[in-house]
């Protein structure tokens, strides 16, 4: 299972870009899409599920030109988007069987197979109930179990864990682990630690462009050595963000202990291991 995105760009007028240029390979494993809002993760996304059509550049899909055969890309993926909608009179259960009639999906199996996606997502209780009557949480799990009806060896999720509590996040994050055995999954986020506890690879984007890509690691590896925490007085934080990259600032009493990055060790700073959120602020912030 491969999947190549080849100098694909989105434009919208002579000057305005969605997405610019954009190359990238997937084997089978965890994608993390990682970027601001308006960075082009939806934008891509939607091209690679051929709801929307490149203007430049090709999406091949096991050799397979998917913008020439959008079908070929269709039997095979399963789509969480950002907006997603659900029929609110409708229950689960039913909603999930029209769903599977709507990709073709069917056989004497597939109620057993819409039970243990409920079941998968904690949402056999309200499996019943009219999804009008849901949580967002709730509403966003009928989605995540959508989007794996017809057991895709291509799955993408924008945004997935909006509206999940702790432990919803935790059972996705579960379910996606399993599923990356036998597919190529790319999850979308501007939240860095959706991605950085199950990404294989991690592609990293701003404005259109994407601006790093690979192994954890090897992103965390540019901002080592820069990495430090200080205390400072809560008075001039504010200063101190003018002249530093913060990370993140903690207040306590009198006093701010601040986690920034910086290309010289400060006087009286300590150094910190790098993460990936450090990684995606620097690239992000510096590029």
């Amino acid at each position: 299972m491969r999947l190549d995105i080849q100098n694909v760009s989105k434009k919208y007028s002579a000057t305005k870009y969605g997405l610019k240029d954009f190359s990238i390979g997937i084997d089978k494993g965890i994608l993390g899409l990682l970027g601001p809002n308006g960075a082009g993760k939806s934008t891509l996304l939607k091209m690679i599920a051929t709801v929307s059509k490149p203007s430049d550049g090709q999406i091949i899909l096991n050799k397979n030109n998917v913008v020439k055969d959008p079908n070929y890309m269709r039997k095979q993926i399963g789509f969480l988007p950002q907006d997603f909608g659900v029929y609110p009179n409708l229950n689960a259960f039913e909603f999930l069987k029209y769903i599977a009639a709507m990709k073709g999906v069917g056989g004497k199996q597939l109620n057993s197979k819409i039970t243990q996606l409920l079941e998968g997502l904690n949402l056999t209780d309200a499996a019943h109930k009219p999804i009008g009557s849901y949580s967002g949480g709730m509403k966003q799990r009928v989605g995540i179990a959508q989007a794996l009806l017809n057991d895709p060896k291509v799955l993408i999720f924008d945004e997935p864990t909006v509206g999940l509590d702790p432990e919803e996040r935790m059972r996705f994050r579960d379910l996606i682990h399993q599923l990356a055995n036998d597919a190529i999954v790319i999850l979308s986020s501007h939240i860095v630690s959706d991605i950085d506890t199950v990404a294989d690879k991690v592609a990293i984007m701003k404005n259109g462009n994407l601006l790093a890509y690979g192994d954890q690691e090897e992103l965390i590896d540019k901002v080592k050595g820069k990495v430090f925490e200080t205390k400072i007085d809560k008075n001039t934080l504010h200063e101190f963000k003018q002249n530093h990259l913060v990370v993140h600032s903690l207040l306590k009493g009198k006093s701010t202990i601040v986690r920034f990055i910086s290309s010289q060790k400060p006087n009286g700073a300590l150094a910190q291991q790098p993460t990936l959120e450090d990684a995606y602020l620097y690239t992000t912030k510096t590029s």
